[in-house]
């Protein structure tokens, strides 16, 4: 039985298109301005999809375009699918990392399944074979039920998608804090390499010529699904199940290599081609029209559908997996359908271009939808949002530094080794498979994933990184310190910093001081780009991540990729062999508020953010990465939570060394959090070299010993522990809390 849609006039009475989140000003600019007529049911859900926040970025547009985009080795920026980066070999690399927050709050294993599987879509359909994901996670803390059980099932939804297409999940980072209690934070990145005339451009063109739907059959899974992810969550409100897709790998996996066949054996017949992700088939075509000034007819008959009776309105807005849509050459249609056939996968004509730039849908011979094509593609509004400091920022400002009490140098140090967001995450990235395809050099565990180039002497080096308690204390330094600290992964493993792509995760736009957080911390993102030349290639914006009122911390998570030029200069942050002397790169001040350490003894966050100077930054990156390609670092290890102690700790539970080192540092400064620091190892015949090259960035202050005993000393007080008891108390924290 076909449902009764509300007429356009009961539509505007009732005011249904405030429940699809249209302001009312918005609903008049569609009837008024755009259409001169009330919009039907079928239409005003396109526009509801089209122009909320997810689709349109209509509060974010201004910030984004602060963020620099270009440079040398950016072969395609924001705009498409994925950017591209330049890697030299007529090859290139292809990455972007999207957010899928509130579907993995509400049906965490499918939330954190489909979101792998949104961002791996959108690097196959630049035309790039996929060959790495990477992730970027927040929780509340682990002390209740509901987050062991989101943390358990996000976890085993990107695992048990990844690892079923087979692409390794190599990297990530994962943090705890109060704030994510009801609002976790699931962002994934897919990393593709890709031939420079393989790249492909998501456009409808060429008057006549056909749209083909690929892929699986549309059900009424996800409809909704952008507007759902740009509103808040309410407590208590029953959640939009509905609103979360359900992913089916296996499909995707055939999907993928159909795909990729059609791009690379017949790319005389393929003239666009797009994921079917956020607002399904309406932003996926509109879009592809759009962006070549051509207009649409779409015969929704002819969509391959899993359910009876669908409406249009369900067709256009369903958010099932594994769908992409193509634009071919007139008369060649038939040879794709056999492609896909091969794969067992529908492909099918439901439309063709036009060249008037208006969009029509038809329906069981009827015209269900007629309005401009850029209307919902292009002329969203974009608003310029109040902007005000929240009272907190003042609050820091006046406070005392927080300095700890620390009695004992080893009792604390254990402790700090035991917070989840420092302890190991073994537990949580063994159930990824790493090694899939054999490409993986560095597996999860080191500063960054390092990846080989098949066919050269190349490798690529990528990371996610944010550290969001220092952007709640100062969104532009925070933002800066993001960048840097993803930059500081990716040299200490070996790389050239390329570019990055990013999710910024935050509050509500529409609230002063959400839009303040926002717009000041791109400032600082937009600064540390610059100044470490990576531009802004890809990303994309998750707001209204608040329940009950309260926002998340500002979390633009930042996923970065690097260039190593030669396998030989891939470096691991583990000491390699006893009687190596150990480096600190960079000054060590007293910065604790905003730390590890100070959350540990006075369970919040508070003050102002320790001073950050990006052109040190960048001189330490500079020198260390010279170093490296000069073959003279064993070992390198970013300096970041729990400071100095933790990071020399990291460095030798791997291969279980001992260390005996001597700091000019009080017993609190071991724990400080002061950027633009390094740990670093050097064989002894190497020393003279590496302290030419590093000037005064570096001192020596041990070495590692065959002992086994972690001995740290600083001015006052002496860390002393068996390397194996602190590894293991590091090692099953998570395992353990999870219990």
């Amino acid at each position: 039985m076909m449902k009764v849609e509300p007429t356009p006039q009961e539509i505007k009475e009732q005011r249904i298109y405030a429940e699809w989140g249209l302001t009312d000003e918005e609903y008049r600019m569609i009837s008024e301005d755009i259409l001169g007529r009330l919009p039907n049911y079928t239409e005003a859900g396109l526009f509801s999809v089209m122009w909320s926040e997810h689709c349109s970025y209509k509060n974010s547009k201004p910030v984004l375009r602060k963020f620099p985009t270009e440079g040398p080795q950016v072969l395609q920026g924001p705009g498409e699918g994925a950017g591209i980066v330049d890697i030299g070999d007529g090859q290139a690399v292809v990455f972007k990392a999207e957010s899928h927050n509130h579907p993995s709050a509400v049906e965490p294993y499918e939330g954190a399944a489909t979101g792998v599987g949104g961002i791996i879509r959108d690097i196959f359909s630049m035309g790039a074979r996929p060959i790495a994901c990477l992730d970027s996670l927040r929780f509340g803390e682990l002390d209740n039920a509901r987050t062991k059980y989101l943390l358990e099932e996000v976890v085993a939804g990107i695992s048990g998608y990844g690892n079923c297409i087979g692409i390794p999940t190599v990297g990530g980072e994962v943090a705890f804090d109060p704030c994510y209690e009801g609002n976790p934070l699931v962002n994934a990145m897919c990393v593709g390499l890709i031939d420079h005339k393989d790249i492909q451009k998501g456009q409808a063109k060429g008057v006549g010529n056909s749209i083909m739907y690929v892929g699986a059959k549309t059900g009424r899974d996800g409809i909704h699904g952008a507007t759902f992810a740009s509103e808040e969550f309410v407590e208590g409100e029953e959640q939009q199940r509905s609103a979360v897709q359900v992913g089916d790998p296996f499909m995707e996996k055939l999907l993928l290599e159909a795909c990729l066949e059609l791009i690379i054996e017949h790319a005389d017949i393929l003239v666009g081609i797009q994921d079917m992700g956020a607002a399904g088939l309406v932003s996926s075509s509109s879009e592809m029209a759009s962006k070549a000034g051509s207009g649409l007819k779409l015969y929704l008959d002819d969509v391959p559908q899993r359910e009876t009776n669908m409406t249009p309105y369900e067709m256009m807005l369903s958010e099932s997996q594994e769908r992409m849509l193509i634009c071919v050459k007139q008369g060649h249609e038939a040879e794709v359908t056999e492609l896909f056939k091969k794969y067992e996968l529908d492909a099918v004509n439901i439309g063709e271009v036009t060249e008037d730039g208006m969009y029509r849908l038809y329906h069981h011979g009827e015209e269900v939808a007629c309005l401009p094509v850029d209307a919902l593609a292009e002329d969203a509004p974009v608003y310029q949002n109040e902007k005000k400091e929240p009272a907190r920022i003042k609050e820091f400002a006046q406070m005392e530094n927080f300095v700890p009490e620390i009695k004992d140098a080893t009792t604390t140090f254990l402790e700090l080794l035991q917070q989840p967001t420092i302890a190991s995450k073994r537990s949580i990235y063994e159930t990824y498979d790493s090694q899939v395809r054999t490409n993986t050099v560095v597996r999860p565990g080191s500063d960054a994933a390092v990846l080989r180039v098949r066919g050269t002497n190349k490798a690529l080096a990528m990371t996610t990184d944010c550290n969001a308690r220092y952007l709640y204390l100062n969104p532009e330094i925070g933002g800066q310190i993001a960048v840097a600290e993803a930059a500081r992964n990716i040299v200490a493993s070996g790389g050239q910093p390329l570019a990055i792509t990013d999710c910024l995760n935050y509050g509500s736009p529409e609230k002063p001081e959400g839009f303040w957080e926002l717009w000041t911390s791109a400032d600082g993102i937009s600064e540390a780009c610059r100044q470490l030349n990576t531009p802004v290639i890809s990303g994309n914006v998750s707001l209204y991540n608040e329940t009950d009122g309260k926002a998340i911390y500002p979390t633009p998570m930042i996923g970065m990729v690097g260039l190593i030029e030669d396998l030989s200069h891939i470096t691991t942050q583990e000491f390699k062999q006893p009687g190596d002397a150990i480096y600190v790169v960079g000054q060590t001040k007293a910065d604790f508020n905003g730390s590890e350490i100070q959350k540990l003894q006075k369970g919040l966050i508070e003050g102002r953010l320790m001073d950050f100077d990006l052109s040190t930054e960048k001189a330490n990156q500079a020198a260390m990465l010279q170093a490296i390609q000069a073959g003279v670092v064993a070992s390198s290890h970013d300096c970041s939570e729990g400071g100095l102690a933790v990071a020399i700790a990291e460095a030798a539970f791997k291969n279980q060394l001992g260390v005996q080192v001597t700091l000019p540092i009080s017993k609190e400064e071991l724990f400080s959090e002061t950027q633009s620091r390094f740990v670093v190892s050097v064989q002894k015949d190497k020393q003279a070299d590496f302290e030419r090259i590093m000037g005064s960035k570096a001192i020596q202050v041990g070495e590692t010993t065959a002992d086994g005993e972690i001995i740290i000393r600083a001015k006052d007080d002496t860390i002393q522990v068996a390397t194996k008891t602190a590894g293991e108390l590091w090692e099953e924290a998570i395992p353990c809390l999870m219990k």
